[in-house]
């Protein structure tokens, strides 16, 4: 994983809307980043976050810019009161966990928010198979798979088990073909020496 950026906001109750504006496209270009973790009280005291609604104005065009810019946000808990100021926002699935709310520093009234950002400092390699379908005998194929009968044996099953029949008998098909390639190279290299 490339580097995370952590960023601290503090919105003013107050603050006008083209404040406001200027934050969401700074956000804009920050939301761009691999890894994105934020943090801050966004004094937004109307959004109601488990119906994802706001009643002002400002509110609601936070809530659009959340959701322009993929962005998560991962408290759940009141962090004044009853009201949910104290935001985690971050644009990767899984990048923060374990958050925790409660307790405060020094004589704040805010709840403090606790979380682990996770990351991984090794890069991980894929093991997924490809077909390489520039050998692929498409004649072949094309009878084999035209001596199913589909119609029964897709009937009264979903698309999902329908696929997952096809497939099997896919890739049964093309384990069969690169077994008798294999063979064939085999008697072609013994009869050659």
């Amino acid at each position: 994983m490339r580097d995370t950026v952590v960023g601290v906001y503090y919105r003013p109750p107050d603050q006008d809307g083209e404040v406001d504006e200027a934050f969401y496209s700074q956000l804009k270009v920050a939301s761009q980043s691999q890894a994105l973790v934020l943090v801050g009280d966004f004094n937004q005291p109307d959004i109601c976050w488990k119906g994802y609604t706001a009643r002002h104005v400002q509110s609601r065009r936070f809530l659009q810019c959340i959701d322009d810019n993929f962005l998560t946000q991962v408290v759940e808990e009141p962090t004044r009161r009853v009201a949910l100021l104290d935001l985690v926002l971050t644009n990767k699935e899984g990048l923060v966990e374990d958050i925790k709310v409660g307790g405060s520093l020094g004589c704040s009234d805010h709840e403090k928010r606790e979380f682990r950002i996770v990351g991984s400092m090794c890069k991980t390699t894929s093991r997924t198979e490809t077909l390489d379908f520039r050998r692929a005998n498409f004649d072949l194929f094309k009878k084999l798979l035209g001596e199913i009968p589909w119609v029964r044996a897709s009937e009264r099953r979903g698309a999902q088990e329908s696929w997952s029949i096809f497939k099997c008998r896919f890739l049964q098909l093309r384990i069969g073909e690169s077994l008798r390639a294999r063979n064939q190279a085999r008697e072609a290299g013994d009869l050659h020496g």
